[in-house]
């Protein structure tokens, strides 16, 4: 596996601890961690699947042996899942001359992309430049210029999520329904207990139907425990688990929260309750606040961008689901309006589909 976090680096470290497995490479270990814990026990998999999870966790099927082939497996998954926004780029620069006509058809491209107005006109204007410096007179040259623009803009979204801060690591994560949140809970967890992050969840949604009994799931599956309640206050919830993950010496306590529109303002002051309340169990709290986005809704994703950071200072973003109608270009449209870091990206519902956001890696996917 790719290594996901970054860990924040201990005063004083001890001497360098044994030499890991070779297959893949880790975050360094702090001294906290360094300490000795019990392995996880195998928990197992509950029946049947809520409707719509799919078997997430298929460990019989083949997977990549390698880094290097871990690598190329992602890099084909994520050309495949951009490959509608790929091939319209791409095409223009077969053959094409370097004159107003190339700009326009990029520019008609860009926005198809749902890389908006504001982001396409930087671009564009960049490259304008950038070919008459360098004084560029082929097609490769001119899409070569725009893959190093695109990955210039996109570049100060690319931040690893640094483990070992706080004991625990409160995270509140949010998103509209159908974006994808408990699924990236699910994954997430079992992410980080790959890096020996022992992880509490949170069943904060307590408006959706089945929404607890999908988040036990996950909590059956990745051994973790999930604190929930039958029916009450979500930001009690929340209160609750954070107090547990202080006793229990958790590394990761996650709170999931009802998924809605930011148009439904009754709910979003609710999540601003539900994080004030966490600030209440522990000073500082929540020490990331995430937004899960559905990769196909375009400039809606954006919208979603600014009315969840508006309300609850977003740290970080996770956006799923860039696996075949999914155009990717709302991500520049991001980076120019409201540069929230994306901390992931998903292009399906398998564990290894979720993978840390790279700028150079996503451009070259996006532009082939």
């Amino acid at each position: 596996m790719f290594s996901f976090f970054k860990r924040k680096k201990p005063e004083a470290e001890a001497s360098p601890p044994a030499a890991a497995e070779p297959a893949a490479p880790i975050a360094p270990v702090t001294a906290k961690e360094a300490a000795p814990r019990p392995a996880p026990q195998s928990a197992p998999l509950p029946e049947p699947v809520p409707p719509g999870e799919g078997e997430l966790f298929p460990e019989t099927a083949e997977r990549p042996t390698s880094v290097a082939e871990q690598k190329k497996s992602w890099m084909a998954r994520l050309k495949a899942g951009l490959s509608k926004t790929s091939s319209n780029l791409s095409l223009l620069f077969v053959g094409a001359r370097i004159d107003e006509d190339l700009y326009e058809e990029l520019e008609a491209a860009l926005l198809m992309s749902d890389a908006g107005m504001d982001a396409t006109e930087h671009l564009l204007s960049s490259l304008r430049r950038k070919v008459k410096e360098d004084k560029l007179l082929d097609a490769a040259a001119v899409k070569a210029a725009l893959k190093e623009l695109m990955v210039e803009l996109l570049m100060p979204l690319q931040k690893p999520l640094e483990l070992g801060r706080h004991a625990p690591l409160v995270m509140m994560i949010s998103g509209v329904n159908g974006a994808g949140k408990t699924t990236t809970i699910g994954k997430l967890a079992k992410h980080m207990q790959r890096f020996d992050q022992s992880v509490l969840l949170a069943a904060g949604d307590t408006f959706r139907a089945a929404a607890r009994e999908q988040l036990m799931v996950w909590g059956q599956r990745n051994n973790v425990t999930v604190i929930s309640q039958a029916s009450g206050d979500p930001a009690a919830v929340a209160f609750d688990a954070v107090q547990s993950g202080k006793a229990r010496g958790v590394d990761v306590v996650m709170v999931d929260t009802a998924g809605r529109l930011p148009t439904q303002l009754h709910l979003m002051e609710e999540l601003k309750k539900i994080k004030r309340v966490i600030g209440k169990g522990m000073d500082g709290a929540p020490h990331e606040t995430l937004l899960v986005i559905d990769g196909n809704t375009g400039q809606n994703a954006l919208a979603q961008v600014k009315a969840f950071d508006d309300a609850l200072g977003l740290s970080g973003l996770i956006i799923t689901k860039l696996d075949g109608t999914a155009k990717g270009g709302v991500l520049a449209a991001i980076a120019r309006t409201r540069p929230v870091p994306v901390y992931f990206i998903g292009v399906g519902e398998k564990l290894d589909d979720l993978q840390p956001f790279n700028a150079e890696e996503f451009v070259e996917a996006l532009l082939g």
